[in-house]
């Protein structure tokens, strides 16, 4: 998927930025920009695709993403009543002064920010203690928001809980040209995941042959039709697990899986568990005991 390049909407005032997001999605398309950001999720019952990964999203969710790697956030459309509350940073290398990383000090952050070319997911303690200053940083003033921001990376600089998100040989394609095209292929994905999903359909929507359009989609997300689409499907079917009440098999077709045993070995390569243990998993850690 190409991605188009999306301005930053610095302010004049800010050296760097700093949004709240709420509503009912995140308003944004498959993108890169040069800033770096840090995405602190509260709310959200949908997924992110950061280069070539997708990942269920969940209040917590803390990533920083590197410069010029592609990305989205993206809201579930059946998310029910679940709205969307978010702090987004973003800042250039060059934020604090175009000589700050030389500075002997920033030696550790200036290593963060080089190793976050494929995306980094915060977790354990470390997520705990970032996520509290991106939100003291989302309603700080002044030099504080500067203060407040050093904070959080010399917090990641210094933690070995930071998980690598794209896989090692992602190698973005930047142009914006065909941007259309592929938002035309995606919005049908979307439509239709819970039902057909067929090469031919979907190449049409995108005005290629059959043929024509599987490389261009292979190039552009480093995947295939089918494995992108049981991703994206299995990626709901971990949010409407969490419901005690669904019965897995009505979990599967909601999710566009006619039969169980064939949700049963995607949602197995893509998690690594079967669909009943996620939601044992789920299920001790909403009740406080070990997973």
């Amino acid at each position: 998927m190409k991605p188009v390049f999306e301005q930053t909407p610095q302010r004049q005032w800010e050296s760097f930025h700093c949004e709240e997001v709420r509503g009912p999605g995140y308003g944004a398309t498959w993108h890169f920009h040069p800033e770096f950001q840090i995405t602190l999720v509260l709310k959200s019952t949908g997924y992110r695709l950061v280069g070539d990964n997708i990942t269920p999203l969940a209040p917590g969710d803390l990533v920083l993403v590197g410069s010029n790697l592609p990305h989205v956030w993206q809201q579930d459309p059946e998310g029910g009543r679940t709205v969307v509350h978010a702090i987004v940073v973003r800042f250039l290398d060059t934020s604090l002064g175009r000589d700050f990383l030389e500075i002997p000090e920033a030696a550790a952050v200036k290593r963060l920010l080089r190793g976050a070319g494929r995306g980094l997911r915060v977790t354990g303690q470390t997520r705990d203690m970032a996520a509290a200053g991106v939100l003291r940083l989302a309603t700080a003033k002044g030099l504080r928001r500067i203060t407040e921001l050093l904070g959080v990376l010399e917090t990641l600089a210094h933690s070995r809980e930071l998980e690598p998100i794209a896989s090692a040989g992602f190698v973005p394609s930047l142009a914006s040209e065909d941007q259309g095209r592929m938002e035309r292929v995606i919005a049908h994905i979307h439509a239709h995941l819970t039902g057909e999903i067929d090469r031919t359909t979907v190449a049409r929507a995108a005005h290629l042959s059959a043929g024509a359009f599987s490389r261009f989609f292979k190039l552009r997300t480093g995947k295939t039709l089918p494995e992108y689409v049981n991703e994206l499907r299995v990626g709901r079917a971990c949010r409407l697990l969490a419901d005690e009440n669904r019965k897995v098999t009505d979990v599967a077709l909601d999710c566009g899986f006619r039969n169980l045993p064939n949700f049963n070995r995607r949602f197995r390569e893509i998690t690594r568990q079967t669909p009943r243990e996620y939601r044992r998993q789920l299920q001790r850690s909403a009740s406080g005991q070990p997973a």
